[in-house]
């Protein structure tokens, strides 16, 4: 796993939200904060990330719809220079959903990715998947 240096944001998401985290650590010993959190909101103002099939849910276009605005957010963050660097951790549909809508600035600044869902487990988890092995 990659280093994750001191102030980067780390989020971790799933398809009904995001837990938003800074390194109050270093690279050496990880202290994540929780700073924000994240859930679908103005969805009728928002679509869905990418193409939905016919036959998608309300569940799954809610999923595709908050993946979509989460991207967003990220674009802008990184375009406002919010965060220098980026460790995004989301379960592979969210990630596969929101990767296309990254700005080049976003993943210029990506340390890690890590497709798994970790949204409710405990910070301590959090930060054992983070860890160098």
């Amino acid at each position: 796993m990659t280093m994750v240096p001191s102030e980067a944001l780390v989020v971790v998401a799933d398809g009904g939200g995001a837990r938003l985290f800074r390194n109050r650590g270093d690279e050496r010993s990880l202290s994540l904060h929780q700073v924000e959190l994240r859930e679908l909101m103005n969805m009728d103002d928002d679509g869905p990330a990418g193409s939905m099939p016919g036959e998608s849910t309300g569940q799954q276009i809610d999923e595709a719809t908050f993946a979509k605005q989460l991207a967003l957010a990220l674009n802008d963050g990184a375009l406002k220079q919010q965060y220098e660097a980026l460790v995004l951790i989301a379960d592979p549909t969210t990630l596969g959903r929101m990767r296309p809508l990254l700005h080049k600035e976003v993943l210029a600044r990506t340390v890690t990715e890590l497709a798994k869902t970790l949204t409710n487990a405990p910070v301590e988890d959090i930060e054992r998947a983070l860890r160098p092995s």
